[in-house]
């Protein structure tokens, strides 16, 4: 029953991730710190959170922008690394304000940026992903995060879900295997993030027709309401 709560749970996070991107590890966090405690639910996290990205590059892998996504990997990649070995140096609460702040104003900031018709740059990509990659290294997901970082640089859709999934692919996969690097991850625990993940793998082809049916200007505007109710509750979160 343990199990099957997981994979319902996780089934439901991955159609939802699968439409706008992220919002796995928001609702299935909470259901694996419950059943196998909070120390293993974080690498558990980072197992399942590998196999939903590679779901999304699957689904969306004709429409992946590789440019952008060497471009932020380059340095979120080391940086993950070095936020996963720093994961409890620092306050909780700090980086849940800098991610929710963060959040909130990107929603004006990308539409002045898509109305002047400017996208960022490959370089711009590769220092904001320097910053996502660290706290992607501590905390358990910063999908709000990379999402607009992403949507900033122009894509929409099969486009951006795909691109943010590759990106983020590559700095779990650093994550997790620091995490085995430092005893954090025994086989057990590799094995139950399969198991979580492969919930999320089948939530993404299930959310692919939902995405194809949604205009451009409607599934930006979803994805501003999802940053604001993010960012929002993230404040909440860290001043509660």
């Amino acid at each position: 029953m343990t199990y099957l709560f997981v994979l319902i749970v996780g089934l439901v996070a991955g159609v939802i991730s699968g439409i706008v991107g992220t919002g796995s590890s928001i609702m299935l966090l909470p259901v694996l710190i419950y059943q196998f405690g909070p120390k293993q639910a974080v690498p558990i996290m980072a197992i399942a959170a590998v196999m939903a990205n590679l779901s999304r590059i699957i689904v969306w892998w004709r429409e992946v922008d590789w440019k952008a996504v060497a471009a932020y990997s380059v340095t979120a990649v080391p940086a993950a690394v070095l936020g996963a070995r720093t994961l409890l140096a620092l306050p909780s609460h700090v980086v849940d304000i800098a991610i929710g702040v963060f959040l909130i104003v990107m929603i004006p900031a990308r539409r002045w940026l898509a109305a002047r018709n400017i996208a960022l740059p490959l370089w711009a990509m590769m220092v904001v992903g320097a910053f996502a990659g660290f706290l992607t290294g501590i905390v358990a997901s910063t999908g709000p995060m990379t999402v607009p970082i992403f949507m900033t640089f122009g894509l929409v859709k099969g486009a951006l879900l795909g691109t943010e999934a590759a990106g983020s692919l590559l700095v779990y996969i650093a994550k997790s295997l620091t995490f085995r690097r430092f005893d954090a991850m025994p086989l057990d625990v590799f094995l139950n993030g399969l198991i979580a993940g492969s919930s999320l793998f089948a939530g993404a082809f299930v959310a692919k027709r939902f995405v194809l049916k949604l205009d451009p200007d409607s599934f930006r505007l979803m994805m501003d309401a999802m940053m604001l109710v993010a960012g929002v509750a993230i404040l909440w979160s860290a001043f509660s």
